[in-house]
């Protein structure tokens, strides 16, 4: 089962951003203020469950139906069903409604490696504590450094579908959460956890991934895509680059952000193809995740994609253009049938943006849905927006 953090208190993040005191704790690394706020308390009691929790990697999972080996990671498109006129033939699409036959296995071992190693780097730099870093160091080398149990750096077999295709590029996107545990390793590796010798391994399977992801074909499918795939598709590389100190890997991300940018969005802020989906506003706050991720990540003084615009404009514009039905949600223009009650959530690009422009008004509107629906990822935004190791020197 898939492992999810406690749901902390209140978005202390934009608690720092308005100035309004978020709880304080003894740390080993003080917070910034342009770090994330976190319930301290809770964030490290978690942590401390997690002390003890045994890596699981691709290679505790089997799956039958994959053609790839045991090191391999492996998916099932979601949103493809059993044919009710043709049970043993090929599946067919139904758009935003997942199939409840899935092999999630993979998956969510990704997603608790992501929300583990999340809290456990966080946990230690607030304390110092060496058996949360020796903890952290231990998922990472089972999925990274060991080779019985490492995972190929490549998604060869990903969101395959049955009798259409043993993998395609469409499933990169099951990665995304190694975004986090790339800011993790960043992190713990600026702090001086990993050995030499382990590092250079780590660093070595993020620069085989990231070539993967921009040699090979189920790469370049992604690359492509169009949509919000393209856009992770950057983010993930950024992020891989950093860990990798890869310079060529993250100049392509920004040339990915800037291509992306100008063929996905319209005149007025619009993304075409994500509100032409199923769940269109789902869609749109998905992509703009993606964008804010990839800006963040990538941007440097040489090269801040906050401020790039295309023919169309920032990303800003897109931003504030979906905000607009912040409180006019009854005009929101693109209903959907999966979709009858649109509602926004505390996503992560309104946080980033609120504090890559310091921009209160983000930051009140970021407070109040979070007091709603306060965020169940706090532990992973935080190690992404903890200001990164070498933020130039790429």
């Amino acid at each position: 089962m898939s492992l999810h953090l406690p749901t902390l208190c209140l978005a202390t993040a934009a608690l720092v951003l308005l100035g309004c005191g978020a709880q304080e704790s003894s740390s080993h690394v003080e917070a910034p203020s342009t770090a994330v706020g976190v319930d301290t308390a809770s964030i490290v009691a978690t942590a401390r469950t997690l002390l003890d929790r045994e890596p699981q990697t691709v290679t505790a999972f089997r799956a039958e139906r994959s053609a790839g080996g045991p090191h391999d990671y492996y998916s099932e498109g979601r949103y493809w069903w059993p044919n009710p006129d043709d049970p043993d033939g090929p599946y067919i699409r139904k758009d935003g409604q997942s199939f409840t036959g899935l092999f999630l296995d993979h998956r969510n071992a990704l997603a608790d490696l992501s929300a583990t190693m999340s809290a456990l780097t966080v946990a230690y730099l607030h304390t110092g504590e060496a058996s949360f870093a020796e903890a952290a160091k231990r998922h990472a080398r089972a999925w990274f450094v060991d080779t019985a149990t490492v995972m190929h750096p490549r998604l060869t077999y990903a969101q395959a579908i049955k009798g259409i295709t043993t993998g395609r590029g469409i499933g990169i996107i099951d990665t995304k959460s190694l975004i986090y545990v790339a800011s993790s390793i960043d992190l713990l590796a600026a702090a001086g956890v990993f050995g030499n010798e382990e590092l250079a391994t780590i660093r070595q399977w993020f620069g085989d991934y990231g070539e993967w992801l921009t040699s090979s074909s189920n790469g370049q499918d992604e690359r492509d895509n169009g949509n919000n795939h393209s856009t992770w598709w950057g983010a993930q590389l950024a992020a891989y680059a950093r860990v990798a100190e890869r310079r060529d890997l993250l100049d392509t991300a920004r040339l990915q952000y800037r291509r992306s940018l100008a063929l996905q969005m319209d005149s007025l802020g619009v993304f075409p193809d994500e509100v032409s989906r199923t769940r269109p506003f789902h869609y749109m706050e998905y992509n703009l995740d993606g964008f804010a991720t990839l800006a963040h990540l990538a941007s440097a003084p040489q090269a801040d994609l906050w401020s790039h615009a295309s023919d169309a404009g920032t990303l800003r514009k897109s931003i504030d253009w979906y905000l607009s039905y912040h409180d006019r949600l009854a005009q929101w223009p693109y209903p959907a049938e999966l979709e009858p009650e649109p509602h926004y959530e505390p996503a992560d690009y309104l946080y980033l943006t609120a504090l890559h422009y310091d921009d209160a008004a983000y930051a009140k509107t970021y407070r109040q849905l979070a007091a709603a629906q306060p965020p169940a990822d706090e532990a992973e935004l935080a190690v992404l927006t903890w200001p990164q190791p070498n933020p130039t020197a790429l």
